[in-house]
């Protein structure tokens, strides 16, 4: 029974992608349960907290993809042998500064960001406004969580674009 009103055949990059971007988000997840734990130095607290945050958001938007994917009607991508063969996210050895922790998340979060883009395109052209909402809030959490992390990444001398501010 076709309960969702929309074509099928548009439907199906919309639920290929959808896959894509859970089988990244595991490993991101995964990736940044490894940086929770092996975390040392001074930034200690500051990034086992944040790491923390962000894998429980991640756990929730594994299961909210999953979840979508079945609303569409297919079955979800569930083994990490798969994750691995079709993500774009990669494994990578946990024992890191603390630095190149951010700068590789900071990476895993423009590969998810271009995925995210990617299901919108197809999403908008299947009419699948469920698929756009949900997709939508991600992005803009993940932009948030990138800036945060960009500017934890910065020196205190550092400054943003300023042409927008203008002098009294």
């Amino acid at each position: 029974m076709n309960y969702l009103n929309m074509d099928e055949k548009k439907l199906l990059p919309v639920v290929l992608e959808l896959n894509i971007l859970l089988a990244d988000y595991n490993i991101y997840y995964q990736k940044l349960r490894g940086f929770h734990w092996n975390i040392l130095g001074k930034n200690f607290f500051d990034l086992h907290i944040k790491f923390e945050d962000l894998y429980n958001e991640a756990k929730v938007k594994i299961d909210e993809i999953a979840e979508r994917i079945l609303t569409l009607q297919h079955h979800p991508v569930s083994q990490f042998k798969e994750y691995i063969k079709m993500g774009s996210i990669e494994e990578v050895m946990p024992l890191m500064k603390d630095v190149e922790m951010v700068k590789e998340l900071l990476g895993d979060h423009k590969k998810l960001l271009v995925q995210m883009k990617l299901i919108l395109t197809h999403a908008e052209e299947a009419n699948d406004e469920g698929t756009i909402d949900m997709i939508g809030a991600y992005i803009r959490e993940l932009e948030k969580s990138s800036w945060m992390l960009n500017a934890w990444s910065k020196s205190t001398s550092d400054h943003l674009d300023t042409s927008m501010i203008r002098e009294a």
